[in-house]
């Protein structure tokens, strides 16, 4: 190896350390006991943390990641927005945050909360009563910034109805809410600024000795949020929820987050998260699932892989996997689903998928594992194609119900 690339392979694994994972070593077939892939799977082994509950929901300890979003309804049309969290539920959102801006949007929890089956996090800014009124009227979680809720008896107030219900509190700190003096001290919000803003108000809590407490340090820098929370977590084992603040749209959100949430999840940080994104708050959800999958640490619903298309693409496939997508949207039966351009290389390429349709000029195929179940005219390719995706889940599901 070039003296050049050691000594860049030295610096990178100083700033960029390995992650703590467990490769599963397979042998590969007709190799013997000697040869052996460690390229199979990761198990990511996660940073242990203390578990607290939001609801009926644990997070922290060895509890499943949570996938979160917020409403982005006003929480006082309480038709509305229960409605947006059936969507979301339906999606597969496990804990939902509300935002409260008055004393009415407390009061519409109770009403909210009779009619969803999803924990209830109310969002707080600034003012003490909103939090106690929020807490009375039901939330199972609060999300605040101890040291903006107007001095140490507000907060206690706010600490003393947390523990009356049994609520825990998210520290919730952001680029925009770091303390003067800290800013002052490092220039602006560094990574560094971040950890020494949520540890002193998570100080603020501990002198009321209070511990149900989750932490989460938002940028809208990917590299500063992953850096902060690196920093964190290994300063405290309170659990942390992830996120990227102010992300963006679709494209430019999903790739924020995916670079910093999901190098701090395969890193084993983590415990809950939300994928922020100008959009509908039910693509969150999605895209959620989606690094999650990647990341081979939960699964929810079918995989749909699909190829780029190239000259030998003779079907309309970007319609055709549209379609499929939605079909498949809110079905929550782990399956690989491949819809690919041709007939060629389509059964070969996606070999692995459960079930997957190729197209060609006039005529199309289905294949299952690779090999050729049916051929389909081109004009009956998509019905025929979602019956048989619904013969497959349906299947499935009897499966699991009759093992």
């Amino acid at each position: 190896m070039p003296r050049e690339t050691q000594a860049l392979k030295s610096v990178l694994s100083k700033r960029f350390p390995l992650p703590h994972h467990r490769a599963f070593c397979a042998e590969k077939e007709g190799c013997g006991k000697k040869s052996k892939s460690v390229y199979s799977r990761t198990m990511i082994i996660r940073r242990k943390t203390r578990q607290i509950k939001v609801g009926n929901v644990a997070v922290g300890g060895d509890a499943p990641v949570a996938v979160q979003s917020m409403t982005n309804t006003d929480t006082r049309d309480v038709p509305a927005t229960v409605a947006q969290i059936h969507r979301l539920t339906e999606a597969g959102c496990e804990i939902i945050r509300v935002a409260i801006l008055d004393l009415e949007a407390a009061a519409a929890i109770t009403r909210i909360k009779e009619q969803i089956s999803i924990p209830l996090i109310a969002d707080i800014h600034f003012d003490a009563r909103l939090a106690v009124a929020s807490m009375e009227h039901g939330a199972q979680g609060i999300r605040i910034n101890p040291g903006n809720l107007g001095g140490p008896d507000k907060l206690s107030r706010v600490v003393a109805a947390a523990k009356q219900h049994q609520v825990p509190i998210r520290v919730g700190v952001n680029s925009g809410s770091v303390e003067k003096d800290i800013l002052q001290k490092y220039g602006h919000p560094t990574p560094e600024a971040l950890v020494e803003s949520a540890m002193r108000n998570v100080r603020l809590l501990e002198e009321l000795y209070f511990d149900q407490i989750k932490i989460s340090l938002k940028s809208s820098d990917a590299l500063t949020t992953l850096e902060a929370y690196r920093i964190l977590s290994a300063q405290c084992d309170y659990p942390l929820h992830l996120g990227v603040t102010e992300a963006g749209g679709l494209i430019a959100g999903t790739v924020k987050s995916s670079v910093a949430l999901g190098i701090l999840l395969y890193e084993g940080i983590g415990d809950t998260f939300r994928i922020s994104l100008t959009r509908d708050p039910v693509e969150e959800i999605r895209v959620g699932y989606e690094l999650l999958r990647s990341l081979h640490i939960r699964e929810r619903g079918p995989e749909l892989i699909s190829c780029p298309t190239c000259g030998r693409c003779q079907v309309n496939l970007f319609s055709l996997a549209e379609q499929v997508e939605r079909h498949i949207q809110n079905i929550d039966t782990p399956l690989k689903i491949a819809v690919m351009g041709c007939v060629v290389n389509g059964p070969g390429e996606a070999k692995e998928a459960d079930i997957g349709v190729a197209g060609g000029h006039g005529v199309g195929i289905i294949f299952k594992k690779g090999q050729l179940y049916k051929k389909v005219a081109e004009d009956k390719l998509l019905a025929v194609f979602l019956t048989e995706i619904d013969i497959m889940i349906e299947e499935a599901r009897q499966a699991a119900h009759n093992p």
